[in-house]
């Protein structure tokens, strides 16, 4: 499987949100995620959300796997666009494939940071980073949502196919507590589906586990597809 992608007031431990944080002036991201099933013969947790002020522009940002920022955004820091395409793997090993054992996926993102404030947020290769912010010039407007247009279906050279439904996530992050932003959930097969939503003048984050449910025999081969996560604003 490939996956890809295009502004709270609530602090945890060892963090600390801040009602005063300047502004950033950055651009509006598309990231790509990407991830692969080798099948070899066979013989939560919640979020971090902080509060932003208004500002001009208004401004978006979404980050799924690796971001560019100049600082963290408490400091000023401004967002950049990054063409970086990550990738969450997992590789069935014989005598395991189709046990109906769900097994683990990672990815290759070395995205940990939050860039918010600094804080060591998620861990790799376990956990692929999600988050961003959506600032606006004044009173509050209706959320920005971040959808994924998922492919029917993770294919091999030979034109096998598995069911993009066989890959779910969970959500958490280091220190957590409540909602989730983003929360787990498993991808529909083939068409466009919500993965969660930014209130206006927020930053949101949270930090994704991928496993595959491993409930079949497909014929031995790497298969992939690619899901385009976008963020979009009223």
């Amino acid at each position: 499987m490939d996956v890809t992608s295009p502004h709270p007031l609530a602090a945890e431990p060892g963090r600390t949100a801040d009602p005063g944080a300047r502004s950033s002036q950055g651009s509006l991201r598309r990231a790509l995620v990407g991830a692969a099933l080798a099948l070899a013969a066979s013989g939560s947790a919640s979020a971090y959300t902080a509060t932003l002020n208004p500002a001009s522009p208004q401004e978006i940002y979404l980050q799924v796997g690796v971001g560019s920022f100049t600082n963290d955004y408490i400091h000023g820091g401004q967002p950049g666009q990054n063409t970086t395409v990550n990738s969450v793997t997992a590789t069935v090993a014989p005598g395991v494939v189709g046990n109906k054992a769900p097994q683990a996926m990672t990815t290759n993102s070395t995205a940990t940071v939050s860039y918010w404030d600094g804080y060591t947020y998620c861990s790799v290769p376990g956990q692929l980073y999600i988050g961003g912010f959506f600032r606006t010039t004044g009173a509050a407007t209706a959320a920005a949502q971040v959808n994924a247009t998922v492919p029917a279906s993770l294919v091999d050279a030979s034109g096998d196919t598995i069911p993009f439904s066989t890959i779910s996530w969970t959500s958490s992050g280091n220190g957590d507590s409540g909602a989730e932003p983003f929360p787990g959930g498993t991808f529909v097969n083939g068409g466009v589906q919500n993965v969660g939503s930014m209130a206006s003048n927020t930053w949101n984050e949270s930090c994704w586990t991928f496993s595959y449910a491993n409930g079949t025999v497909p014929r031995v081969g790497t298969y992939s597809g690619v899901v385009l996560y976008t963020m979009t604003a009223p």
